[in-house]
């Protein structure tokens, strides 16, 4: 059974030392139980405080996710009118994903550290000793620590990948174990979708290096070789041209192009071929698409000009 002289006696002592409930005594100097009161009154504050605290911590919390979410731009690296709705929305997702995310971590971390701090301070105020229960607590954390080594690290990971910004849903990235688009991204896995259909999970800790093929822009390139007695300056000025005719296309210079294709002249010599090479800076994942049409466009200029192409070794 609880001896309640005790307890008063024990809360009248540690009222003592406490600014609010020692003043809420002094109001009452005649009752033998108002520092048992007042203790409680003053676990109810702690607790009231707390979970105001905490309110407040999740409102900035949210305020600041959401203004990062919406912040930024990256048009501005390209020129005016190039596809922004279409980079604008795939940036918004890579925030948004990544914002939500680092607030819900965030969101946990204030609840788990102000709510710990008001019940170690209410079984403080209860005169309950709390260093044998921090000792426990400790310990089962090296516990678990050893025991979830790998997760840890997974989580870890996560954190940076997200802080950093090292890829989001829908890049098309070569995380070592598998090659595809990012599904979902989260603390601990990363879901990948490649060419074949098959979905791959993969943990976070286990990425060693990633290569992201859609942060920012692309590049859609191709080799072209040529007999080896063909006029190079002929060449050049046909596959200008063929850079023209794309760069004046409407749709690919409005939804896929982000600059004019560039002609970069003979980048090989070999004893049967000269290649030339022409390239062009697209949208994420475009590269692709972008590709294609100049493999069309160079081959049917060549064509028409009776040039043929050398195979390669």
């Amino acid at each position: 059974m609880l001896d309640l002289d005790k307890a008063a006696t024990a809360v009248a002592d540690v009222c003592t030392t406490d600014p609010v409930c020692s003043t809420l005594v002094k109001w009452f100097p005649d009752a033998p139980w108002m520092p048992l009161i007042s203790g409680a009154i003053v676990i109810m504050l702690i607790i009231m405080f707390a979970f105001v605290l905490r309110n407040v911590a999740h409102r900035l919390i949210t305020r600041v996710i959401n203004r990062a979410a919406t912040s930024g731009s990256i048009t501005s690296r390209f020129r005016k009118g190039v596809a922004t709705d279409t980079i604008d929305a795939l940036l918004h997702e890579r925030r948004k994903q990544r914002a939500e995310t680092m607030g819900s971590v965030l969101k946990h971390v204030a609840s788990i550290v102000i709510l710990g701090t008001a019940i170690l301070t209410v079984l403080d105020k209860l005169t309950i000793p709390i260093a044998p229960l921090l000792t426990s607590v400790g310990i089962l954390g090296v516990a678990i620590g050893f025991g979830a080594q790998e997760l840890v690290k997974d989580f870890i990971a996560g954190m940076f990948m997200l802080l950093e910004d090292q890829y989001g849903v829908g890049d098309v990235i070569d995380a070592g174990a598998a090659v595809g688009t990012v599904e979902a991204v989260t603390l601990r896995v990363t879901r990948l979708r490649d060419a074949d259909g098959r979905v791959w999970y993969v943990r976070n800790g286990t990425i060693t290096r990633v290569g992201n093929e859609s942060q920012g822009w692309s590049r859609a390139s191709m080799e072209v070789p040529v007999p080896y007695d063909s006029d190079v300056v002929s060449v050049k000025v046909l596959l200008e041209h063929v850079a023209e005719e794309i760069w004046a296309d409407a749709e690919l210079r409005e939804i896929k192009i982000v600059e004019h294709p560039q002609v970069f002249g003979v980048e090989k010599l070999s004893d049967s071929s000269l290649v030339f090479r022409i390239s062009a800076k697209t949208l994420p994942s475009a590269q692709a698409e972008v590709s294609r049409e100049l493999r069309l466009r160079v081959k049917t200029a060549l064509d028409t000009a009776g040039i043929s192409m050398v195979p390669t070794a």
